[in-house]
């Protein structure tokens, strides 16, 4: 799908405020507001928009935030995989080029939780090995 100028100015405010009236939007862009409502309609069914989220604040963070560098045995990537959507402090997995097969992002409440996670992650059948990273602070976050 192409996108024009309006459609990413569109995209651009969305992403600064997904709540913003289709009426506001239509005064920032200065066109009509059912213009504006039929872009963002022509954009949700695209799929060059996924959904509206809530991004929570820091203070509902887990105390403990990591990553997972992970190495596993060739063709055992879903299984791999099953397991660490299985443990709820995983939040993401991206697949990866290079020595790491995987970066599997963490967060856990205590130092204890994310020990026990990274050993569960450790055995998986198909891992053969894993370093991890504690995330100290955070510098710089883009949403969207």
């Amino acid at each position: 799908m192409q996108f024009d100028e309006t459609d990413l100015a569109l995209l651009s405010l969305l992403g600064e405020n997904a709540r913003l009236p289709v009426t506001t939007l239509a005064r920032r862009l200065g066109i009509a507001r059912t213009t504006v409502q039929s872009r963002i309609d022509r954009l949700e069914t695209s799929g060059a928009i996924r959904g509206y989220t809530l991004i929570a604040g820091t203070a509902l963070d887990p105390a403990i935030r990591a990553t997972a560098l992970v190495q596993i045995e060739p063709r055992t990537g879903p299984a791999v995989l099953a397991r660490l959507k299985s443990l709820p402090e995983v939040r993401a997995v991206h697949t990866t080029s290079g020595r790491w097969d995987l970066i599997v992002e963490l967060a856990a409440d205590t130092t204890g939780a994310l020990d026990d996670v990274l050993d569960r992650i450790a055995e998986a059948k198909g891992v053969r090995g894993s370093e991890s990273l504690i995330h100290l602070t955070t510098k710089l976050t883009r949403p969207g």
